[in-house]
């Protein structure tokens, strides 16, 4: 499963890289700030897990709640550049 995630994400930050000229530099600093979160809070509940202060079920609900927040963020810089 965690493999899955991986590469969905890496796939996703490839076209982000990809579409990333398309886009302005306050969006672009935007979408750099939330996939600096994403990397950090993930990086946090997988120590969490590892530690045994939380179970794979809640990992699992808390990368979930990341993704969440990390399209939030996107998609409000994705409006910034809309007229």
């Amino acid at each position: 499963m965690k493999f899955n995630k991986f590469s969905i994400v890496a796939s996703a930050a490839a076209l982000s890289l990809g579409l990333a000229a398309c886009d302005g530099p306050q969006e672009n600093a935007m979408e750099a700030e939330a996939e600096q979160m994403e990397d950090n809070r993930d990086a946090m509940v997988n120590d969490m897990e590892a530690s045994g202060e939380i179970t794979d079920e809640q990992a699992d609900a808390m990368d979930d709640q990341t993704d969440a927040m990390e399209e939030s963020m996107e998609e409000t810089a994705d409006d910034m550049d809309t007229p």
